[in-house]
C-alpha cells in the first residue's frame, strides 16, 4: 500500500476547516454552559413570561422588592434543606420549628420584655437545640431522618400552640420588625433613586468581573480549559446588567431589603462552607456514597448531626424573619413552609438520591417558586390552580433531573 493512501486530501473542500473547528469548539462549550446554568435560564423564562402576562406589574420596583421580603423565610429554608438533601436526608419539621421558634420569640420580646437582640440570639440557640435534639436521634440512633422530622413536625407544631396559647402574640418592636421589613437606605441622603443603593449594585458587579477574571487566570495559568474569551466577555455583560436592573429595581423603591442582606450573607458563608471547606466536600461524598465516606474515615455520624444542628438555625431565623415580616406570632405560622424549601432545592437541582445540589440552584429554585407565586396572584389565579402548578413544576423538575442521570448513565 502506497504512502498516498494514508494521507489525508487536504485540498479545498477535502479537510478540516480551522476557523469551523473553532466555531464548533466554540459553540459545543456555549451550549455546555447553558446546560450547567439551565436553571438560572428558567428563572429568566419564568420572569419573562410572568412579565407578559400581568403586563409588566411583575417588574415594578416595589413588587421586585416585595418579592424577596415575601420569600425570605423560604429562602433561608432552602439553605438549610439543600445541605440536608445533598447528605441524602430530608426534614419534614421545618414549618413546625420555624413556627416553635416565633412563638418564642413572641413570648421572649413581647411577654418578658427582652431587648429584641437577645430574643433573637436566645430564640437562635433555641432553634440549634431543636436542630440538636433531631439530629441525635438520626445520627447516633440511626432512625431515618424522615422519620424523625416526621415526628418533629408534629411535636413542634404542638408546642407552638402550647407556647402560643392558640392565641397571637403581637406587637414586637421596632429593630425586630426590621429584620422581615426593614430597609437600608438614605445613608448618603434621601434620594430618589437611593444613591447607596446604586453604590452596592456597582461595588456587587466590579467585585463578580474582578472574581471571574482572575478564577479565569488562574485555570489558564495551570493549562486548564477555560471557556472562550467573547463569551466570558457575554455571560459578563448578561449578569452585570441584571444586577444592575435588580439595583435600580430597588433603588427606586425604598432601598435594600433588609432580608436581602441577610441572604446575601448566608449565601456568601454557606457557599464558601459547600465548596471550599472540608465539611462541604464531606457533606457531598456521604451524600454520593455514604458506605465509601465511612470507609474513607468521614465521621458520618458528626457530620448528618451538624447538618441537622444548623438546619435548627435557619429554621429559626426563617420563623424570626416571618413573624417580624407579619409583626405577629399566630399558630398557623409555618404552614407548608417545609413542602416549599423542599421544592426549591429540587427544583434547583437537587438530586434525590443525594450527592447533587448547590447553594445557589436551591436560591433560584426558591425564587422560581416565588414568582410562580407573585405572578399568580397578580393574575388572580386562586390558591386551588396555584397550588397544581407548582406541584407540576415540582414534578417536570424531578422528572428532567432522573432523566438527565438516565441519559448520562449514572
Amino acid at each position: 500500500m502506497s504512502n498516498d493512501t494514508l494521507t489525508p486530501d487536504t485540498s479545498a473542500g477535502g479537510g478540516v476547516n480551522p476557523a469551523e473547528n473553532r466555531f464548533t469548539r466554540w459553540l459545543s462549550h456555549v451550549l455546555s454552559d447553558l446546560g450547567k446554568n439551565g436553571i438560572f435560564i428558567a428563572l429568566i423564562a419564568v420572569v419573562a413570561l410572568f412579565a407578559i402576562l400581568t403586563n409588566g406589574i411583575l417588574l415594578r420596583p416595589q413588587n421586585i422588592s416585595n418579592l424577596i421580603v415575601q420569600n425570605g423565610y423560604i429562602l433561608v429554608l432552602a439553605i438549610g434543606m439543600v445541605m440536608i438533601i445533598i447528605a441524602g436526608h430530608i426534614d419534614l419539621s421545618v414549618g413546625s420549628v420555624a413556627a416553635f421558634i416565633g412563638a418564642v420569640s413572641g413570648v421572649l420580646a413581647v411577654k418578658m420584655g427582652l431587648p429584641w437582640w437577645l430574643a433573637i440570639i436566645l430564640s437562635l440557640l433555641i432553634g440549634a437545640l431543636v436542630g440538636a435534639w433531631q439530629g441525635f436521634w438520626v445520627a447516633y440512633v440511626g432512625i431515618p431522618a424522615f422519620i424523625v422530622t416526621l415526628a418533629g413536625m408534629l411535636i413542634f407544631r404542638g408546642l407552638a400552640l402550647v407556647v402560643l396559647g392558640n392565641a397571637n402574640i403581637g406587637s414586637f418592636p421596632t429593630e425586630y420588625r426590621a429584620l422581615g421589613n426593614g430597609f437600608l437606605s438614605g445613608l448618603f441622603g434621601e434620594t430618589d433613586p437611593d444613591v447607596f443603593t446604586l453604590l452596592i449594585g456597582a461595588v456587587a458587579i466590579v467585585a463578580l468581573v474582578v472574581q471571574q477574571v482572575r478564577t479565569r487566570a488562574a485555570r489558564q495559568k495551570y493549562d486548564q480549559e477555560v471557556e472562550p474569551f467573547v463569551w466570558f466577555v457575554v455571560k459578563l455583560a448578561l449578569i452585570g446588567v441584571v444586577i444592575a436592573w435588580f439595583t435600580w429595581a430597588l433603588a427606586s423603591y425604598k432601598g435594600i431589603p433588609v432580608t436581602l442582606i441577610v441572604l446575601a450573607v448566608l449565601v456568601m458563608v454557606y457557599g464558601i462552607v459547600m465548596n471550599r471547606t472540608v465539611f462541604g466536600r464531606h457533606v457531598y461524598a456521604i451524600g454520593g456514597n455514604r458506605h465509601a465516606a465511612e470507609l474513607s474515615g468521614i465521621k458520618t455520624r458528626r457530620i448528618d448531626f451538624w447538618l441537622f444542628v444548623n438546619m435548627g438555625v435557619l429554621a429559626a431565623l426563617a420563623g424570626l424573619i416571618f413573624t417580624a415580616r407579619l409583626n405577629l406570632a399566630g399558630p398557623k405560622a409555618g404552614d407548608g413552609f417545609e413542602l416549599e424549601a423542599i421544592s426549591a432545592a429540587f427544583i434547583g437541582g437537587a438530586a434525590v438520591q443525594g450527592g447533587v445540589g448547590t447553594i445557589g440552584g436551591a436560591i433560584i429554585g426558591g425564587l422560581i417558586i416565588g414568582v410562580l407565586n407573585n405572578g399568580m396572584s397578580i393574575m388572580g389565579i386562586g390558591i386551588e390552580w396555584q397550588q397544581a402548578v407548582k406541584g407540576l413544576v415540582l414534578l417536570l423538575a424531578v422528572a428532567f433531573d432522573v432523566y438527565n442521570k438516565r441519559r448520562s448513565g449514572h
